[in-house]
C-alpha cells in the first residue's frame, strides 16, 4: 500500500521582509525554551508550559510528523537564517489555511510576527493556491490583534470559536486576509 505524498516540501526556507523563515532543527532545541517558556505564551497559545528541553524535542518531533501528514508547517522566524526569534505556523484545515505565530519575549517590538505572517501568507497564496488565509485570536490579546492588523488582516463576520484549553475557556475571533 502506497501512502499519499505530503503536499508540503520536506524542507522549506522562505525569505522576505528582512526575515528568513526556516525549518526547526535539532540545533534549535536549546534555544526553544527561552522563546516559548513565558507566561504570555503559556496563556495565549496551546504550547505546553513549562516549556523545557523535553517540550522542545516533542515539538520538533510533532512538527516533523504533522509536516509529513501534510497538515501543518512550523518554521523558525530568524533575521539571519540561524538564530530563532520565534515561530510561524501554517495549518491546513477544513476552513482553509490558518496561520499562527509566537515571538520570544527578547525579540518582541521589532515587527517580526507581522512580517513573518505576511511572508507565510504569500507562500500560502503562491505555492498552495490559497485565496484567503485566516488567523484565529482572542480579541483581548492586544499584542496579537496589533500583529493581525499590521499584517493586513481584518475581523471576519463569522461566529466566535469557543472552547477550553489548559482549563481556561476561550473565544477566538477569526481574522482574514484576501490574497492578490
Amino acid at each position: 500500500m502506497q501512502s499519499t505524498p505530503s503536499p508540503f516540501p520536506a524542507r522549506i526556507e522562505l525569505r522576505g521582509e528582512g526575515l528568513v523563515l526556516r525549518d526547526w532543527t535539532e540545533d534549535d532545541v536549546p534555544a526553544m525554551p527561552g522563546l516559548f517558556d513565558h507566561p504570555d505564551i503559556a496563556y495565549w497559545t496551546p504550547l505546553v508550559s513549562p516549556f523545557d528541553e523535553a517540550a522542545a524535542r516533542a515539538r520538533l518531533a510533532r512538527d516533523r510528523r504533522l509536516r509529513g501528514e501534510g497538515s501543518v508547517i512550523l518554521l523558525a522566524i530568524t533575521v539571519d537564517g540561524r538564530t530563532p526569534c520565534g515561530e510561524v505556523m501554517l495549518r491546513r484545515g477544513e476552513a482553509g489555511i490558518e496561520l499562527g505565530y509566537a515571538v520570544g519575549p527578547a525579540h518582541r517590538g521589532r515587527g517580526l510576527a507581522a512580517r513573518a505572517v505576511r511572508v507565510l501568507a504569500a507562500y500560502a497564496h503562491e505555492e498552495l493556491g490559497a485565496d484567503r488565509v485566516v488567523l484565529e485570536l482572542e480579541p483581548e490579546n492586544v499584542a496579537s490583534v496589533a500583529v493581525a492588523t499590521r499584517a493586513g488582516f481584518r475581523p471576519l463576520d463569522v461566529p466566535l470559536i469557543e472552547g477550553e484549553e489548559k482549563g481556561r475557556p476561550y473565544a477566538l475571533q477569526t481574522w482574514g486576509r484576501n490574497l492578490p
